[in-house]
């Protein structure tokens, strides 16, 4: 890929240099995953609650949301779910309609990355068709839940942007712990917890 001059890595605290535009799997390391996404915040920070809900947060609601509806997938399919979003340590969470804004490069850049981190832990490099549509389904549902519960949308505006929800078989209690902010090593901790639960 043709880049400006200039640096174009950075570097992560387990001291690997990640190259943005060319990354390559061997830079990859779950602690800086880890790390990054327990302190990127969704919704720009525009949320309830004492802590930003993070994009780990999220990311072990769409694991729990895609287990829910698909008892059962594979630990490589739950595996994509965790982390689908996953870029974002090093990209940050940017909202849909500013994306939409940005164009095509942000997105060849969002998939080389995603793709860098499915090969380092032994992935596919990319999500099939069918399973990207149901971890879709599961990342909607938990955007519909988090508009509701935690961004001050109100119900029809978020089945409008976000799809009608069709509630998996939580309990009340079990889901009040996945949508209530926690705190950034909780996020840390239960992010690295979800992942090393598929991967042992």
């Amino acid at each position: 890929m043709a880049r400006a001059s200039g640096r174009a890595w950075q570097r992560m605290l387990s001291g690997r240099r990640l190259d943005i535009l060319d990354p390559s799997p061997m830079d990859v390391e779950l602690s800086d995953i880890a790390h990054g996404l327990a302190r990127v915040a969704r919704w720009n920070g525009q949320t309830l609650g004492d802590y930003p809900f993070s994009v780990a947060q999220h990311s072990v609601l769409v694991l729990e949301l895609f287990r829910a509806h698909n008892p059962d997938c594979e630990g490589v399919a739950q595996l994509q779910a965790l982390l689908h979003d996953a870029p974002e340590y090093v990209m940050g969470d940017i909202i849909s309609p500013f994306k939409a804004a940005m164009g095509g490069n942000y997105k060849d850049v969002e998939n080389r990355l995603l793709s860098a981190i499915y090969l380092r832990f032994s992935l596919p490099s990319a999500q099939t068709g069918a399973l990207a549509k149901l971890i879709k389904k599961a990342d909607r549902e938990a955007a519909f839940f988090e508009a509701i519960h935690l961004a001050g949308f109100e119900d029809t505006e978020a089945r409008k942007l976000f799809g009608e929800p069709s509630m998996p078989a939580f309990d009340v209690e079990a889901f009040d712990r996945l949508i209530r902010p926690w705190p950034t090593r909780e996020a840390h901790d239960r992010f690295v917890d979800a992942f090393e639960a598929i991967t042992l």
